[in-house]
């Protein structure tokens, strides 16, 4: 399929077809982007990484990074998507050839589809996990538990592949079906009412944490810093989930950007998101320490903070069932949302690339992310001593489902991230970037000169960090 690169002053580049879908509003694609950037790492990951760096002065670092770091690349993102107005793969080519750069810059479009591909394949487990245990905390099976007995249910779910099986499969369904529909019928309608259902769960869920006689506790430890506690791991784990959180290096936001209307300005629904992304994580550290620390548990339990703490405490207490299904209903919403967004941008290439319609397109790349997430489903039991590149020391003792974790989140992400700040601070015309954001002359320098010099030495820290 060939492409006209020829483009007007302001507009997006020829060949990015008026047939495309495209949100019918700023709301839609606020709400679309709010919910790829909410998942589990704002509902599962957030809570416990934030107890185990000491609270407030972490949520601080935090918050700096995501206006520092996050929202400059996330701006980057979605103009590229609307500049080129095709997939992320495309718009790069796109842009490229524009520009008359080097056409292998596509290739950060290829890092983040391959990201976002293979993050879903394990992300579809997990949230499997979420609708398995929505039946447990409905049916009761929770009340009363001892920590062993819970342990021991989670344990129970790992070890059995055909069990994992069955949700995975059911998660991954969700999401096709929903991504099958495409932009206006499927990902605009779902995320129109899962998103104001998750956040009506999540203040639920926060007004029920209220009642346990421990909220002022949590809200002292999340927003009154104590710069005793945090370390420079602690400094560096806020900049590298400010970056994750927001959907970043796995070409989700420029998919969505390429859907964005001219007109909407990339700058407001950047901040928008990056603002309702912030008041989600805050708000389920709100839903979750007060319920840890009326259980006297430790707020840095780790990963098992949500599917073994949470669930012994809500067997604890009074109308734990209802408010434990109502948590696993909030997190189901959660991954869904984002599952949706990791799916679209190779759907979107598919439909490109080798024209295929999208129902087609959605069942491919479907079925090859359900195929791949068999192997992280195999890794918890079967397959469990299997470590595919053991032979190499920084992936020594890691199964399938932890290298794919691992490849994702400490070496794809942030390298498509910190080849975007550089693509677009760097290469893409200046002139193209002033039309497409429209911002002040004093906005538009600072955006560009943090993209240009603080952002990509930032992230080129943590990907530094993470490898060691």
């Amino acid at each position: 399929m060939s492409y006209s690169t020829s483009a007007t002053a302001t507009g997006t580049l020829e060949g990015s077809s008026a047939k495309r879908g495209l949100w019918s509003s700023r709301l839609a694609f606020i709400l679309a982007a709010t919910g790829s950037a909410v998942g589990l790492g704002n509902i599962w990951k957030f809570p416990y990484i934030t107890g185990e760096n000491g609270g407030g002065a972490f949520v601080l670092v935090y918050l700096l990074c995501i206006a520092a770091v996050g929202i400059p690349i996330m701006m980057a993102e979605v103009l590229i998507g609307r500049r080129g107005g095709r997939s992320p793969v495309n718009s790069l080519r796109l842009i490229a050839e524009r520009d008359k750069l080097h056409p292998a810059w596509r290739i950060v479009g290829v890092i983040g589809v391959l990201a976002a591909f293979l993050i879903l394949s394990f992300y579809s487990v997990i949230g499997g996990w979420a609708v398995s245990y929505v039946g447990t905390a409905a049916s009761g099976e929770l009340t009363g538990q001892s920590a062993d007995s819970i342990a021991a249910i989670f344990s129970g779910l790992l070890s059995d592949p055909g069990t994992l099986l069955l949700w995975h499969t059911v998660f991954m369904a969700l999401v096709m079906v929903v991504v099958a529909r495409g932009v206006r019928a499927g990902l605009e309608r779902a995320v129109s009412i899962l998103m104001p259902g998750l956040f009506v769960l999540l203040l639920l869920v926060v007004g029920y944490a209220m009642t346990t006689g421990h909220f002022g506790e949590a809200v002292s430890f999340l927003f009154q810093p104590d710069f005793s506690k945090l370390t420079t791991a602690g400094v560096l784990t806020a900049l590298g989930h400010a970056f994750f959180t927001l959907s970043l290096g796995m070409a989700i936001m420029m998919a969505y950007g390429s859907y964005l209307p001219k007109g909407i300005s990339i700058a407001k629904t950047s901040i928008a998101v990056s603002v309702m992304d912030t008041v989600v994580a805050l708000l389920a550290g709100l839903a979750i320490f007060p319920i840890v620390f009326a259980n006297g548990m430790e707020p840095g339990a780790g990963p098992g903070l949500i599917f073994q703490t949470l669930p012994l405490a809500f067997g604890q207490m009074p109308m734990g069932s209802l408010f434990g299904t109502l948590f696993f209903v909030l997190l189901i919403f959660a991954a869904w949302t984002s599952g949706i967004s990791l799916l679209e941008p190779l759907v979107e290439w598919l439909e490109e690339q080798k024209g295929m319609n999208r129902t087609i397109s959605t069942l491919a790349a479907g079925l090859a992310c359900w195929l791949l997430g068999i192997a992280s489903i195999l890794s918890l039991n079967l397959w469990s001593d299997v470590t595919p590149l053991g032979m190499f020391a920084m992936f020594e003792g890691k199964t399938i489902f932890d290298l794919l974790d691992y490849l994702t989140a400490n070496i794809l992400l942030p390298l498509g991230g910190l080849l975007v700040a550089v693509f677009a601070g760097w290469f893409m015309s200046k002139q193209a970037l002033e039309n497409e954001l429209s911002l002040s002359e004093s906005g538009f320098k600072l955006w560009y000169n943090t993209l240009r010099f603080f952002t990509p030495i930032a992230v080129l820290v943590v990907f530094i960090y993470n490898l060691g």
